[in-house]
């Protein structure tokens, strides 16, 4: 039996030539807070925190789309489609599960994430 403690981080690729658009939009788009990566991988990348889980960039090929995905549970999904939406980041609706009111987006890099808020 393994005891979980916690989601420690979540890791995204993104094409070396946009590691820095990554790092724009993570910060700037999304307002995540770039934290310290330490300099040890022999690769470039970026980390962030979000809401004590780090989210980690990478650099690889891009692959084509799947449904891999990371999913963020956040206060007010409306209030937070509504400003991505704003941003020029297209949504997408996801089929409803009880419960919950969510969203997906795929970021420039072909990262799918959903966002969502237990209701």
């Amino acid at each position: 039996m393994i005891t979980f403690k916690r989601i420690d981080h979540i890791h995204v690729c993104v094409p070396r030539e946009r590691l820095e658009e990554a790092r724009q939009f993570y910060a700037d788009v999304i307002g995540l807070p770039e934290t310290y990566r330490p300099d040890v991988f022999g690769a470039p990348g970026h980390w962030f925190n979000v809401a004590g889980i780090e989210l980690h960039i990478g650099v690889e090929p891009s692959l084509p789309r799947s449904i891999r995905h990371s999913a963020f549970e956040v206060a007010d999904v409306l209030a937070a489609k509504a400003y991505l939406q704003s941003k020029g980041v297209e949504v997408k609706e996801e089929p409803v599960i009880p419960g919950r009111e969510r969203f997906s987006f795929i970021d420039p890099f072909g990262n799918r994430m959903e966002f969502l808020q237990f209701i």
